[in-house]
């Protein structure tokens, strides 16, 4: 715009000095219109220049002065406008997502104590006989405190921490489950684990009722730690167990109690040492059946 207005002004700057006629035409008095000054332009050569009368004059003046000052204020108005140019505000920046969590969820609880899994797989093996336990404890409780349910694949162990996860191979078929240990026994001779129902049924020992087997720990707790005892009796009735507590307190320390509610009964079981390895306890259960005539079970004092 304002190389437009330059343009005019310079075209209104000629006409004013004889280099044009257009403006100078639509702006003199009828009397000197531009088109009778061409006409006359033969008589001007002849006869010399025509002057126009004073008062056209000065009112030519005043206009063309008044013309450049209209042109000179438009000029600084447009240059104005021309500065102030609209501000814009930035758009606001967008939330970016969050980054995925590459954090593991938490995982269900199961209802037993939770311990760090630092058991290496199969380097706890174990060879005899399995048995099954199933109606008659269905839904009391178990050793680590839940509740029994037949139909889950768990077990009953004497020396192995709760939560390890033990394979059981079934040796007569080749059949295995993993269990997860959740309770104590079988606290009979010759038998080294109770199965679920559900777990004896996998590896088809329900109808014979037991199985010669193998375990291998494969996850959970590291079966090598912890503290064992051996167990030399249990009895329905409190004092005989307190009677042979007393027996045997003479000889080893600690001799303890444990209250155990069974289907049946409530028994009282007896149990001596607190040694620091499955090996040490099974030392002091070879001495409990030689010296004292004891039936003896090695077991881990849960605690």
């Amino acid at each position: 715009m304002e190389e437009r207005l330059s343009r005019s002004l310079s075209i209104f700057q000629r006409q004013r000095s004889g280099r044009g006629n257009g403006f100078l035409a639509a702006t003199l008095p009828r009397p000197y219109n531009t088109e009778n000054l061409l006409n006359d332009e033969p008589r001007r050569q002849q006869n010399g220049p025509i002057v126009m009368p004073r008062k056209h004059q000065l009112k030519q003046r005043i206009f063309g002065r008044a013309m450049i000052l209209s042109m000179l204020a438009l000029a600084l108005i447009v240059s104005g406008c021309a500065s102030r140019r609209p501000q814009t505000t930035a758009p606001a920046t967008a939330p970016q997502p969050s980054a995925p969590s590459t954090s593991r969820p938490a995982l269900p609880s199961t209802g037993a104590r939770q311990t760090p899994a630092t058991a290496t797989p199969d380097e706890y093996t174990e060879q005899g006989v399995a048995s099954w336990y199933g109606p008659q404890f269905n839904g009391r409780r178990t050793s680590d405190g839940e509740v029994y349910d037949m139909y889950q694949l768990t077990a009953a162990h004497r020396t192995l921490p709760f939560n390890a996860v033990v394979r059981v191979t079934n040796l007569r078929n080749g059949k295995q489950v993993n269990v997860r240990i959740n309770d104590r026994g079988p606290f009979v001779a010759n038998r080294i684990i109770d199965l679920s129902y559900s777990a004896a049924e996998a590896i088809g020992m329900v109808g014979p009722g037991t199985a010669e087997v193998r375990l291998d720990v494969m996850a959970g707790p590291d079966p090598n730690l912890g503290f064992f005892g051996v167990q030399v009796g249990a009895f329905q009735v409190k004092e005989n167990a307190e009677r042979l507590q007393r027996q045997l307190s003479v000889r080893y320390t600690p001799v303890t109690i444990a209250e155990f509610d069974s289907p049946n009964d409530v028994f009282y079981r007896v149990r001596a040492g607190r040694l620091p390895s499955e090996a040490a306890a099974h030392e002091l259960a070879t001495q409990l059946q030689q010296q004292d005539g004891a039936v003896a079970f090695v077991v881990r004092l849960d605690e």
